[in-house]
């Protein structure tokens, strides 16, 4: 019997859309209108406070308020429309932050080869600028669009409407707008939530906002589900059942960005053996060769103070003298407040951002960059994603496991925890008081396949006694856990690396999620099409 958090091999519901029930407009309730009439001009105060001393203040306004937008995307005329790559129109996504933007991310490289153009909005700074950066060539192409995601309000999402004219609106997650629902409704342009998650606080917050919350079930074209739970909820809040598919997580999709570095360049691949050749390039490329090396990633505040006193711990370690922590903050704005708190610290510290050399000496390697996280992912011996000892809800563990890094999180890991609960089953993750939790062992690496595997780092982990894991009893038992695993991992690399392994078997074999998405998204906009010309 499968786990209750295994991701289906297929979809809940036949993936014919033909099933789905016919469209109306729903229009949500007159308070929802008028409180967002008035949330209007204080949003817009929002703005200004936080970015009018920026020099891109003017285009977030003007985005965010309808008043401007960059071009459209390219539409070139197609020679023959039969043909696999002919221009099919332009889809509207909406991706709120950053970690929605890597998610998607993989989606949308599959819809612009597939032949469409896309429109993609954020809500946040952090997201716009993992937008820009994820997608800078296609952009520079006119394959992509990029702009703030227009405020709920009727007027400023008819003249988004009309500018981008979309094929179809997808949305990635959770967040959704009543306003912008009804509207796409009304102009008969399907909307799709993808990778769609409802958690049971966000569930609690749309209840207490009933008749909102029907509309926006209602309005939507398609659900397409991570889990059945999440399904569940939303069928609560007024979906029906023939607007859901259970389709899995995109968050086990590996976001193939460019794994790069300014002294080495890694490239994306499943092969475990191509990855710890790899891994061992990038060691020698940056002078770490030999020397543990593990990473505190996508860390919010207080999560650096806690990897900081963890490393001082590993450091008193005789075997692990000579440990290196790299810290890759999630925020930028926080780069030189954590600089100033390693800075505090005793601890030797070199910056990225300075563009200074990690020496013997050097302690703490601060990555104060953007867009090079799968580097320092693939150059760790163990990784602790940030977002889980903090209640954020946890980063993507798929992405440390999909260059084969075991990984750790603390407690909180809400917004990814069927995926950490399948990584901890094969013992790729370790998180406290997880019940999932096995160590890995060579079966879950390699079981049909173990000849692809380097054989030598197998048997010797084979050859290592793994003590089961002991439960947590508060915040201080967590981290003493916490630190016993990255003692264990870093003492004993060829452990972590059957870890790695199992880790990087497991993102493999759930690449299946996103073809099982990317077809049913099609399937909308291909029947949608069909129905307009009739």
């Amino acid at each position: 019997m499968s786990s209750p958090h295994t991701t289906p091999d297929c979809p809940s519901k036949s993936s014919d859309s033909a099933s789905l029930p016919s469209r109306s407009v729903h229009t949500p309730p007159f308070y929802y209108q008028f409180g967002i009439g008035l949330l209007k001009p204080l949003y817009r105060m929002q703005v200004w406070r936080r970015s009018h001393k920026r020099d891109y203040y003017q285009r977030e306004v003007a985005q965010r308020f309808g008043k401007h937008y960059p071009a459209r995307p390219i539409i070139e005329s197609a020679t023959n429309k039969n043909e696999p790559h002919a221009n099919k129109g332009v889809i509207w996504c909406h991706a709120v932050s950053l970690g929605e933007t890597n998610t998607v991310a993989p989606l949308l490289d599959a819809l612009l080869a597939e032949g469409y153009k896309i429109w993609l909005t954020n809500t946040t700074q952090t997201g716009f600028a993992r937008g820009a950066s994820r997608f800078a060539d296609e952009i520079a192409q006119g394959h992509v669009s990029h702009s703030y995601v227009p405020v709920d309000s009727p007027a400023v999402i008819e003249t988004f409407l009309a500018h981008v004219n979309p094929v179809v609106a997808l949305f990635v997650e959770t967040e959704l707008w009543a306003n912008i629902l009804t509207k796409l409704s009304e102009h008969q342009i399907p909307s799709i939530l993808v990778n769609g998650r409802l958690s049971a606080s966000s569930f609690k917050s749309y209840q207490k906002i009933g008749a909102v919350s029907t509309s926006m079930m209602k309005n939507l074209t398609l659900i397409i589900a991570q889990d059945n739970e999440s399904a569940k909820r939303f069928r609560q809040l007024g979906a029906h059942s023939a607007q859901i598919r259970v389709a899995g997580s995109l968050k086990w999709v590996i976001n193939t960005p460019k794994v790069t570095d300014s002294a080495a360049h890694i490239e994306n691949t499943h092969n475990s053996i191509d990855l710890l050749t790899q891994k061992s390039k990038l060691a020698e490329a940056l002078g770490v060769a030999g020397r543990p090396i593990w990473v505190a990633a996508s860390t919010h505040s207080d999560e650096e103070q806690t990897a900081l006193s963890l490393h001082q711990q590993l450091l008193s370690n005789s075997t692990l003298a000579d440990a290196l922590l790299i810290v890759v903050p999630r925020h930028p704005e926080r780069f030189d407040e954590v600089a100033e708190l390693i800075q505090n610290t005793a601890l030797k510290m070199a910056r990225r951002s300075n563009e200074e050399a990690i020496e013997a000496g050097t302690q703490v390697y601060l990555a104060d960059s953007m867009g090079e996280l799968m580097t320092w992912y693939t150059l760790a011996d163990v990784a602790l994603v940030g977002g889980s000892l903090v209640d954020i809800g946890g980063h993507n563990p798929v992405e440390p496991a999909s260059v084969a890094t075991p990984v750790i999180m603390g407690r909180y890991t809400q917004s990814c925890q069927s995926v950490v609960d399948a990584l901890s089953e094969v013992g790729a993750l370790y998180q406290p008081n997880n019940a999932f939790y096995r160590p890995a062992t060579r079966e879950q690496v390699a079981p049909n396949d173990a000849g692809k595997y380097e054989q030598t780092t197998l048997q010797n982990a084979a050859n290592i006694t793994q003590k089961p894991a002991r439960k947590a009893s508060n915040n201080e038992d967590e981290t003493t856990l916490i630190y016993q695993q990255l003692v264990s991992w870093l003492d004993n690399l060829a452990l972590a690396k059957l870890a790695g392994q199992a880790g990087l078997y497991m993102t493999t074999k759930q690449q299946a999620v996103l073809p099982r998405q990317l077809t049913m998204i099609t399937d909308i906009i291909e029947k949608h099409a069909g129905l307009k010309t009739l």
